[in-house]
């Protein structure tokens, strides 16, 4: 649902936070609010100890607000209608199917399902189907859409990690086709929807939408 961003991306991911030669996140440039360089490294969770795909999409970033509130950000048809303009419809359960809504325009299938959901802590999710009526709306054309349609379905994961009065968001979308055409349209729009998604908790509203 990136398309409307354009289909550019920083084919090794975008974050917030510099990244280590070794491809981990450098905690010491970004979390010198807790420790400083010199104090102990928080300890990893046992989901950032799990390989990383290569070709996934990373991004962090650090919202001020709660475990709770974040998580209903990302859940409830209200508010993510704000920040992305998609309503979900599932019972985020795993297994639980997902109907995205965009503007009434439903898209529905059986491999759109929930694949983990702790609330207040990971979400994780299947992408959705790329159908010729959300390609219409979207402005995808025939050719774009049949490389989309090709491609092996995606995933997207939520970790939520408490620091403090601010929570930590790592967003990881990953199962992509290497060097695919979904690649290069959420390079584009992750970062945008993430920081209108930052700043609706924040604030109360979300960003203006981008200039296209």
């Amino acid at each position: 649902m990136f398309a409307e961003l354009g289909e550019a991306g920083d084919p090794g991911g975008v974050s917030d936070r510099a990244r280590s030669p070794g491809g981990r996140t450098n905690e010491c440039q970004m979390e010198q609010h807790a420790w400083g360089c010199g104090g102990p490294a928080a300890p990893m969770t046992a989901w950032e100890q799990t390989p990383m795909d290569s070709n996934a999409f990373v991004y962090t970033t650090y919202i001020l607000t709660t475990p709770d509130d974040l998580w209903k950000a990302l859940t409830d048809p209200e508010l993510t209608r704000q920040y992305w303009g998609v309503a979900f419809e599932s019972e985020w359960t795993v297994g639980a199917t997902m109907v995205w809504d965009e503007a009434g325009r439903k898209t529905a299938d059986p491999e759109q399902v929930v694949l983990e959901a702790v609330p207040g802590r990971r979400l994780s999710y299947t992408w959705h189907t790329f159908t010729e009526e959300w390609a219409r709306i979207a402005g995808i054309g025939e050719d774009a859409l049949a490389r989309l349609a090709a491609e092996r379905r995606s995933k997207v994961s939520y970790e939520i990690e408490p620091s403090g009065d601010i929570v930590k968001l790592t967003v990881v979308h990953d199962d992509l086709e290497p060097g695919g055409t979904i690649r290069g349209l959420i390079g584009e729009g992750w970062p945008v929807l993430l920081s209108s998604l930052k700043t609706l908790l924040e604030t109360g509203e979300p960003l203006p939408e981008p200039a296209r």
